[in-house]
């Protein structure tokens, strides 16, 4: 493994049952990197996501973070050992309030509750005035920032996001995408991205990954998205 490589992934495979749907994904972030995961609905982007946290069983190759390899941990060794996840769909609990959401994600990880709010609140400071609501109160992107304030108390060494700006306001996309940047830049938070909005990849990712069919087939620096002609010829693939 390359020593600056906070996570490799190396031929992974994974599917439901008898499907197979990733068939041999290889790829490696670097710690402060941010990475995008660019493709077509059923493409295996979600699955990839659930089979590097442990949701879903690999069937073949390797998962190795910050040196150690975590391929056959549960997922709750995983978080432990540094990997952060925000699913598509957020996954809050909707009759808790925010305050006791983050409480649970500070529990699961074994840190101290008060301190882990506090700090989510300090990163996120919209948080400050919802603590006491309902998570199924708020609106979509405050939803959002809630999952993803969970997916940082344990300051992991990566953060995995599914479709983060799916039905939410720009301007919580702006202010997730500036968090993003900023905590890659100042705590060396290694980002993967699955998304299919091709603008919000391009301001964010400095790699961008193709997927099709459960593989890799193509790399591209996250700048060259600006070009219509490149998004036009990637977002081409499926057909």
């Amino acid at each position: 493994m390359v020593d600056s490589a906070v996570m490799q992934v190396s031929d992974l495979r994974a599917g439901y049952k008898k499907i197979p749907i990733l068939l041999g994904v290889s790829f490696r972030i670097a710690a402060g990197e941010l990475v995008g995961i660019l493709g077509h609905n059923g493409m295996g982007k979600t699955t990839l996501m659930r089979a590097l946290v442990g949701a879903l069983p690999a069937t073949g190759g390797s998962i190795v973070l910050a040196g150690k390899d975590v391929t056959r941990l549960p997922t709750h060794l995983r978080a432990r050992g540094g990997i952060g996840y925000v699913p598509q769909g957020r996954d809050i609990f909707p009759n808790l309030s925010v305050r006791e959401n983050l409480a649970i994600g500070a529990a699961g990880l074994g840190h101290p509750v008060n301190e882990a709010v506090d700090r989510a609140v300090a990163d996120f400071p919209i948080l400050n005035r919802l603590l006491d609501r309902k998570g199924g109160a708020l609106s979509g992107g405050e939803q959002q920032i809630l999952a993803l304030a969970r997916a940082l108390i344990g300051q992991p060494k990566v953060l995995l996001l599914d479709e983060p700006t799916e039905g939410i306001q720009p301007s919580i996309v702006e202010e997730i995408e500036d968090h993003l940047l900023r905590l890659a830049r100042e705590t060396n938070l290694a980002v993967v991205v699955v998304e299919q909005d091709v603008e919000f990849i391009a301001s964010l990712a400095q790699r961008v990954l193709v997927i099709q069919k459960g593989q890799i087939v193509r790399e591209l620096d996250g700048g060259s998205l600006n070009d219509p002609h490149v998004v036009d010829e990637v977002m081409g693939f499926s057909h």
